[in-house]
């Protein structure tokens, strides 16, 4: 009788640790399917353009390359220079890298003054690449800690594909304060910051491509 108390009592308490460790396990997995707020930047709606034809030329926009820090979807924010972190509950819609090359290729679209411009050529090569390497893209925290600026900068250098000579390079660099440490006032001030920054670059491409 002792022998078989024993058991309903081992089997009792194994069941409980189950529905504890079941419990556990939906908690996390709560925790896990927050949702998490989701930001996508606008490329300028349109863009005067410096020259009066259309330029008939194919551009390629390469992937830009960047820090390992900068090389994800999360939204990095530096206490100090020497400090990155990132907004625990945003994600930028894709990895900072495509979206940058995305912007790239809306702004120059927006200008209407290249005959082609996308990601790939059409054929087996354009008349030229466009290499950036995305050096900023992130929100500094102010005095006090109660405002951001955002601050963005892209080192590009455009290539003739005939002869991979770099016939231009320039360095972009734009910033946006922010109305506080909200995440829809960092992001408006990311928006602010990368619209100069990509109106200026669309402007400057053009002028370097050749007639």
């Amino acid at each position: 009788m002792i022998n078989i108390l024993t058991h309903v009592a081992k089997v009792r308490n194994l069941a409980l640790v189950g529905l504890l460790t079941g419990c556990s396990a939906i908690t996390a997995l709560n925790e896990v399917t927050v949702p998490l707020e989701v930001y996508e930047l606008r490329a300028p709606a349109s863009i005067e353009r410096t020259t009066q034809r259309q330029i008939q030329r194919d551009v390629v926009i390469e992937l830009p390359t960047t820090s390992g820090a900068l090389s994800t979807d999360r939204i990095m924010i530096r206490p100090n220079a020497l400090q990155a972190q990132y907004l625990p509950d945003a994600r930028w819609s894709d990895p900072t890298p495509v979206m940058v090359q995305t912007l790239m290729l809306r702004a120059v679209e927006a200008t209407g003054a290249v005959r082609y411009v996308a990601r790939k050529p059409l054929s087996s090569s354009g008349d030229f690449a466009v290499l950036a390497e995305l050096v900023d893209f992130q929100a500094e925290l102010n005095e006090a800690n109660q405002t951001t600026t955002a601050q963005v900068s892209l080192i590009v250098r455009v290539v003739r594909e005939a002869d991979a000579r770099i016939v231009a390079s320039k360095t972009f660099s734009a910033t946006a304060p922010s109305l506080s440490t909200e995440n829809d006032a960092i992001i408006a001030a990311f928006d602010t910051a990368s619209s100069k920054l990509f109106s200026d670059f669309a402007v400057w491409l053009p002028s370097k491509l050749g007639n």
